[in-house]
């Protein structure tokens, strides 16, 4: 049950570029968006598209393969766990931001998957 703990699992299309950046300490650093959207029927029976966005980070390896193998609109399975963090913005106001830290992410393709 240990690998259940703050585990994520999503399936959903990249909302734009992955942009990576590298630390000051050499560390490769990947951000990105992912959209991953459901549908339902309301109680009036009108069918419902729901889309939920989810901040994406990635390090090291995963960061430099999701730059070289991901565009805007890919189709991606994620895995990873959720992170909390806080930073203050330049007018002082404390922002909270949640994100996943994805450790691992298969590029879905009709044809062919790329697993890292």
């Amino acid at each position: 049950m240990k690998n259940l703990i703050n585990r994520v699992q999503l399936i959903g299309n990249l909302g734009r570029e992955v942009e990576t950046v590298e630390t000051s300490s050499g560390s490769r650093l990947a951000k990105v968006s992912l959209a991953t959207s459901e549908v339902y029927f309301n109680k009036a029976g009108e069918r419902v598209q729901s889309t939920e966005w989810h901040n994406l980070v990635a390090w090291g390896k995963v960061a430099e393969h999701m730059q070289n193998t991901v565009t805007k609109g890919s189709r991606v399975a994620i895995s990873g766990k959720l992170t909390s963090r806080s930073y203050e913005d330049k007018n002082g106001i404390t922002k909270y931001v949640t994100e996943v830290v994805v450790q691992e992410f298969l590029l879905l393709k009709s044809k062919e998957a790329t697993p890292f």
